[in-house]
This record gives C-alpha cells, structure tokens and sequence, in this order.
C-alpha cells in the first residue's frame, strides 16, 4: 500500500510514456535556458513519483552534451499540477559516480 505523499516508482513501462517524456524533455530545455547549456535529450531510464500538491516527478534521463556524443545520467525533479497547466523544473543535476553506487 501507498504511503500519501511517500516518493514511489512507477509501475511497469510507465517512464516510456509520452507523458514523462514530454516532462524530460520540460526539464532539459528549463535547464538549458538557466544554464544556458546545451543538452539533448536522449531517453528517460527511470522515473519516481510522489503526490503532493499535485505530482513530483524524480525523472533520471539521458542527455548529450551539444552534440559531443557523450551521454550522461541526470536526475530532474519536476513538480506538475496538470489541472493549472503548471509545471516547474526543481532540480536538475548530474548522477555522478558516487551517487550511482550508494
């Protein structure tokens, strides 16, 4: 059983959905124009959800580096509330090495 508000992985081929690719892809172009970066968006590899006051999306993902060829793991957190056509990109980072194996 859920825990209300408790962060939890979604079930089966859910993170392919078109819905969580569309908030990936919210997520590169926000962190582009913050960071004035230029990442491409490659795939998502998984995705965890937690209801709050609508959803927050922990989204890890695959982007290139402006054409380098070089794919790198990151982990956006995207809080959406769908009935306001909201969203908002909260944090958006690198998955170092570390980070992979804790």
């Amino acid at each position: 059983m859920a825990t209300l508000g408790g962060i939890r992985q979604t079930g089966g081929g859910s993170h392919n959905s078109l819905e969580i690719e569309n908030l990936a892809r919210f997520a590169v172009a926000e962190h582009n124009k913050k960071q004035n970066a230029l990442l491409e968006f490659k795939r998502v590899t998984n995705v965890k959800e937690q209801v709050v006051a609508g959803k927050m999306y922990y989204i890890t993902l695959e982007a290139e580096e402006g054409g380098s060829g070089q794919k790198k793991a990151y982990e956006a957190k995207v809080w959406e509330k769908s009935w306001m056509n909201f969203k908002e990109l909260q944090d958006f980072k690198p998955i170092t090495d570390d980070a992979a194996s804790s």
